[in-house]
């Protein structure tokens, strides 16, 4: 029977590079291992194929013969390690180590996951929120927050035993917390690793478990806390505090508690960096006179004087009135905008005396109108 063809095999095209070539097997590899298709001759028979097509195709020399004289140029050379074996590794196949290795970890094969399992591990992290006030936020404030988290069990002192008990090695894997076994594969016996599912990979077992934590060591507390939050923080700014997270694992550290702030809407300021926006209805009366008016802060009410002519929209800035430079020095500003409020309602004295006015000013009161319409007509043509 005459041989596939290589590329074919591998579903690639001849001009493929050497990435596309070790995808596509990598990819094929995994489809028909046959510790994924137990018993299947068929995917055994695809699995040896591949593998063969591979040994050529990503051998620079070996693929130029192939590609020159096809299956005689590569005869001999590309069945020689499928017959017994690989004599104890895959030294002969360059790239095979880097990409089985992927194949026996999803099979089981890896060497260091119970290792892994009991060596110190830090605890697991907390988060949770903090709700503050503007001016909270701008100045720092000491506040006390609730949290729920895993604390050492005080009846057993941690080790999951009853009181007056202790643990016992695993009689399953004797303490190792793995589980050795051979696996015969078309590459030759193979020693799997898997983590031991009586003791899930601790080494040992608790015949009499604690009964306040059922044998996990830890139980779950409400606990206060009490954490400085430093002025200058804004939304979504996170206070970190070490070690006051979850009990580490085999004598590793405990974990951090993030908090993140929640910022209360203020109903005057707005908050700008360190700066702090505020806008501040005038009458028409203060905008063309003056006036010394009252503006809020956050360090409370302060006069400032505005000056004759104050047009609508005009900002004014009050130095060092914003908020607490964040682990620094000093303070951001103030900007205050005024706006000036046109009266809705006037009676009929109240509109002659604007009228007397306009007059005084040398002005018609449909001016403002006539302009603005004489330029519409300059911009629109009409």
């Amino acid at each position: 029977m005459s041989k596939r063809d290589y590329y074919e095999i591998l579903g690639v095209d001849r001009n493929a590079d050497e990435k596309e070539i070790k995808r596509a097997f990598r990819k094929l590899a995994m489809k028909y291992h046959p510790d994924r298709n137990p018993g299947d001759k068929e995917a055994e028979q695809k699995f040896k194929e591949i593998n063969e097509a591979y040994e050529v195709l990503s051998d620079k020399e070996k693929r130029a013969m192939y590609d020159k004289f096809g299956h005689a140029g590569v005869n001999g050379n590309a069945q020689g390690g499928f017959g017994g074996g690989f004599n104890g590794g895959f030294s002969g196949f360059g790239g095979f180590e880097d990409i089985f290795g992927d194949i026996f970890d999803m099979f089981g094969g890896g060497f260091s996951s119970s290792r892994k399992r009991n060596r110190p591990q830090k605890g697991r992290d907390i988060k949770t929120h903090v709700r503050l006030t503007f001016e909270e936020a701008a100045f720092g404030v000491d506040k006390e927050i609730e949290i729920y988290r895993y604390e050492q069990c005080k009846t057993c002192g941690g080790t999951g035993a009853k009181p007056g008990t202790s643990s016992k090695t695993c009689p399953k894997c004797n303490g190792t917390g793995e589980i050795r076994f051979s696996q015969r594969t078309p590459f030759g016996q193979f020693v799997n690793v898997k983590t031991c599912d009586m003791c899930h990979g601790e080494g040992k077992v608790i015949e009499k478990p604690c009964t306040d934590c059922n044998g996990q060591g830890k139980v779950r507390r409400k606990r206060k806390i009490n954490v400085k939050i430093p002025g200058g923080v804004d939304e979504g700014s996170v206070i970190t505090l070490r070690g006051e997270g979850e009990p580490g694992v085999n004598g590793g550290p405990r974990g951090d508690l993030y908090i993140v702030v929640d910022v209360i809407p203020h109903q005057i300021f707005k908050r700008d960096g360190y700066d702090v926006i505020c806008e501040i209805p005038i009458t028409f009366v203060q905008a063309a006179l003056g006036d010394e008016i009252i503006v809020p802060t956050l360090d409370g009410r302060v006069k400032y004087k505005i000056p004759e002519g104050t047009q609508s929209g005009t900002v004014f800035r009050l130095k060092g009135k914003g908020v607490q430079i964040l682990n620094g020095y000093g303070r951001g500003d103030q900007y205050v905008k005024v706006i000036v409020e046109v009266p809705k309602k006037l009676n009929e004295k109240q509109k002659q005396l604007l009228r007397k006015f306009a007059e005084e000013m040398g002005e018609d009161v449909h001016e403002q109108r006539k302009t603005f319409f004489d330029k519409v007509k300059d911009v629109f043509g009409i």
